[in-house]
């Protein structure tokens, strides 16, 4: 038997029982989502909250969601190799400053590589206290997130402070990176949404916001996404390094060295979310600002733990959060206030589903919170900011509550492993 086909029968053939989810096939998915874009298309009708699947809203959406998916696209990275990055949003904070640093002195590109520099080296200590000195992993990510805070605080004061249009608290003005729109196409899905059909208005909005201000970046990092998946999945390398993740000892028997790839697979985990940190930077508000990432290292983990580990499942996670987050940037509270009539559908229908499936008490309880979020929704016109601004994080945790049970997290993962260890 080969190193590789040994490797394949160690981590490719992982048992799914006990909360293991079912590789979806893609015809399956699309089936998924055009169920998902049935019910918000209904949603919009009954409510009336017309911007809900508008090109601006899933434009949006799309620029909020890339750097909470390459920050989760980052998490995946390591925790497949057995480390959890807890530390994912002391990365983006690097990664947001470097970026901002390089970008108003030299253009925005090199702001990109400098923000995945700095998010890499938040990744290198990550590692080396992890896999060489066998410190906790929540510690030390912990750690690694208060260390990034504290010192770009620190470099701001003596470097953003007595620069020209910046302070101690926010960089100078970076320029933008260029933006595209598929000229005619763009106009055209605007002009279908813009007559509200049902179905067929939502699906041009969606298409609209994925060909409609794009930036270059927002390019890049979506190719990441399948490119992501190609090198952990379809290579060699990818194979021994989530083999690290799932059986370490098996893997240094096969001549695999452990400690080489956690190396290699947190420090890219690094430089992915410090390139999250770039984007809010430089695409997204176009200067450095004190506490921008906002938690979206944080959420990032949390898509990545709703995808089950894998690049498709975070995706969509990430998308998920981020059409959260853009709800109050556009129609705010009317279009909140349509989630909870969304919010109240799927409830309804896991409540039947757990009844065919015959769990009462879990479909009496799904069916009562719906019933609660219905009178909500029917009995008030909008709902309070405060609930608005909380909308994103409200979000990530009924998605986590309700897709826990049905996880398998790589076996090794948060496991210390010394060389040798197996002998």
């Amino acid at each position: 038997m080969t190193e590789s086909t040994s490797t394949v029968s160690m981590a490719g053939t992982a048992p799914t029982k006990g909360g293991g989810r079912r590789k979806l096939s893609l015809p399956v998915i699309l089936l998924i989502i055009a169920g998902g874009l049935l019910l918000f298309s209904l949603v919009r009708i009954l409510s009336g909250a017309n911007d809900l699947t508008s090109v601006g809203q899933v434009s949006g959406a799309l620029q909020l969601a890339v750097p909470i998916g390459l920050a989760g696209l980052g998490g995946l990275w390591a925790e497949r190799a057995g480390v959890i990055n807890i530390g994912l949003e002391g990365m983006m904070i690097l990664g947001t400053w470097f970026g901002a640093w390089a970008g108003y002195q030299w253009g925005p590109w090199t702001g990109v590589l400098m923000g995945i520099a700095g998010g890499a080296l938040g990744g290198l200590l990550h590692a080396i206290v992890t896999v060489t000195f066998k410190v906790n992993h929540i510690v030390s990510g912990v750690a690694v997130t208060i260390l990034a805070t504290g010192l770009t605080r620190y470099l701001s004061n003596f470097t953003f402070a007595e620069a020209a249009g910046g302070s101690s608290k926010q960089s100078p003005r970076i320029d933008r990176i260029d933006r595209i729109t598929i000229p005619g196409l763009s106009d055209w899905l605007g002009e279908i949404q813009a007559k509200h059909w049902f179905f067929v208005s939502d699906l041009a909005g969606v298409l609209g916001g994925l060909v409609t201000n794009l930036s270059w970046l927002t390019v890049v990092a979506i190719l990441l996404v399948p490119a992501t998946w190609w090198i952990l999945w379809r290579t060699s390398f990818g194979l021994r390094l989530r083999s690290c993740g799932e059986n370490p000892v098996a893997a240094e028997s096969l001549g695999v060295n452990v400690y080489k790839y956690k190396y290699i697979a947190v420090i890219v985990s690094g430089g992915l979310a410090g390139l999250g940190g770039a984007f809010l930077a430089i695409v997204s508000t176009g200067i450095y600002q004190e506490g921008q990432t906002g938690g979206r290292g944080y959420i990032g983990l949390a898509a990545m733990i709703f995808g089950n580990w894998m690049p498709g499942g975070m995706a969509l996670g990430a998308g998920l959060f981020g059409f959260t987050d853009s709800l109050k940037l556009r129609g705010g509270a009317e279009n909140v206030h349509a989630m909870l009539l969304l919010l109240a559908i799927l409830l309804l229908i896991a409540a039947v589903w757990q009844l065919y499936k015959k769990k009462y008490v879990p479909a009496l309880v799904s069916a009562v919170v719906a019933g609660l979020l219905y009178t909500w929704y029917a009995l008030t016109d909008e709902l309070p900011s405060q609930f608005v601004d909380a909308a994103p994080y409200v979000a990530t945790l009924l998605v986590l509550a309700l897709s826990a049970q049905r996880l398998r997290m790589p076996k090794a993962n948060g496991m210390a492993y010394r060389k040798g260890q197996g002998k």
